[in-house]
Order: structure tokens, then C-alpha cells, then sequence
């Protein structure tokens, strides 16, 4: 089935910020559209990333539009206190919706749901399991980013499901491509931008680097923790382990 054409956008420019870490992130609990609040790493790496980001607008046009769950909320907070521009929260940017998966960590999912589990880890549709069909996820997004007032850039602060399927959305990629690209880290982000009547992803899975020494998790910085990092890369953040995918975490 092919995918209905893109909509034009009010922006030319998308930062795709991922939340903060959650304990459930730490103890790889499925949250889907649960709302487990940042633990302590997370709202430092919040309070580290936010300044990066405001550098990284140099001075454009911009707007902040998050998800209403608490752990995207409150990172988006840190950013918008620099930037001095309202937040605007959007239900519709909430985390793909996982139905039976919701609060199961992976070892439960796997023991409780073990065909789901192997589609899953193999990228393929999971059927069964409730919850939201994945192109439904991305058409959500894509309407609620249509509504957002006219801007150079807009910063838009979600989840690691969510940010996938958004980016391979804009990039047009089919169901055979998912995963081409690495899920985004705690408080990562990727720019896209407008060029020639298509999306162009001009960084993915960029960060701050690691929690400098003096906040929760930190520790001292190397001058390589803090280099930009374009396709592929993590940014200074150690790499997911592509077999507990983050994209479906939360």
C-alpha cells in the first residue's frame, strides 16, 4: 500500500529532541504511553542538552512543540526557559502506543508474548499486542506539525518510537526500510530539513555529550565527548544494543 503524499509543512526545519531518561528507560520498561517521570540522569541530561540545542538555532525563527507526557514536557522546559519562547504541548506526539507491552519490561515481554517479542526484535509488524498500528503514528505527528505556526525551525521534543517512525515518514521510507536508522539516545535529537521538494536528514542521534561531572550520572568531559556527530554516530552517547531497539521504549 503506498504511503498518502506528504503535506506541506509551516516550517523548513525539524529538530527531533528525545526525552530525558525515565527509571523506566534505565530498567528497559516498556512505557508506550504511560508516564513515568525523568529520574535524576534525565533532567540533567535536559539541563546539559537544552544550551547545545539554543546554539545549534543560532538566533533563527523558532517554536517548541512537545508531547503533554511529563518526561517530554519537562525536557522541553529546559530548552524554552533559554530560549524565552511559550511551549506548546501536543497529545499528538505522545509515544506509539504498545497495548499489552505497557509497564512489562523486556525479559516479561519475551517470557509473556515470546512471537510478538521475535517480530519485534526482527522489525516486523506485531500483531496482537494492542495498542497503535505504526503508520498511524507518523500520520498523527504529520497533522498536529501541519497546525504549528509559521517558523524557520521547529523544535519538536518526543519519544524514541515516535521520532522513528516521523524521520523514516519524511525520509519516505517503506515498512521494508524500518530501522534503517539507529534509534535516537536519552536526550538526542536529528535535523531534518526542506531542500529541493524532499526532506533531507542532515544529522541523526546527535547529543551534548555525557553528564559533565557535578550533575546526577555525570562525569568528566574528554575533548571527543563534546564533537558533532553526523550519520551515523551517537554523539558522545554509548550506542543502544540494536537487539532492546529504544525506538519502542518510550
Amino acid at each position: 500500500m503506498t504511503a498518502p503524499a506528504l503535506p506541506e509543512l509551516p516550517v523548513g526545519r525539524l529538530v527531533v529532541w528525545r526525552h530525558g531518561r525515565t527509571g523506566w528507560n534505565a530498567a528497559g520498561r516498556f512505557q508506550g504511553q504511560l508516564d513515568p517521570p525523568l529520574d535524576d540522569v534525565g533532567r540533567a541530561q535536559a539541563t546539559h542538552a537544552a544550551p547545545h540545542l539554543v546554539a545549534g538555532l543560532a538566533g533563527q525563527d523558532a517554536v517548541v512543540v512537545s508531547s503533554d507526557l511529563v518526561r517530554a514536557a519537562d525536557t522541553a522546559r529546559e530548552l524554552t526557559a533559554l530560549l524565552g519562547v511559550p511551549l506548546q504541548l501536543e497529545p499528538r506526539l505522545r509515544e506509539h502506543g504498545m497495548g499489552s507491552w505497557e509497564g512489562l519490561t523486556r525479559d516479561e515481554v519475551a517470557d509473556r508474548y515470546p512471537e510478538q517479542y521475535a517480530d519485534w526484535l526482527a522489525g516486523r509488524h506485531v500483531r496482537g499486542r494492542g495498542g497503535e498500528e505504526t503508520a498511524a503514528v507518523a500520520e498523527r505527528v504529520l497533522a498536529a506539525l501541519q497546525e504549528l505556526p509559521p517558523a524557520q525551525v521547529a523544535v519538536v521534543v518526543t519519544h524514541g518510537g515516535t521520532s522513528g517512525r516521523l524521520i523514516e515518514r519524511l525520509l519516505e521510507l517503506g515498512p521494508d526500510h524500518r530501522r534503517v536508522f539507529g534509534p535516537l539516545g536519552n536526550c538526542a535529537w536529528s535535523e531534518l530539513a526542506r531542500q529541493g521538494g524532499r526532506w533531507r536528514l542532515l544529522r541523526h542521534n546527535h547529543s551534548a555529550g555525557p553528564v559533565p561531572e557535578g550533575l546526577p550520572g555525570g562525569r568528566p568531559q574528554r575533548r571527543e565527548d563534546t564533537g558533532t556527530t553526523v550519520l551515523p554516530g551517537t554523539g558522545g552517547q554509548p550506542g543502544p544494543d540494536p537487539a532492546q531497539d529504544a525506538d519502542a521504549v518510550g
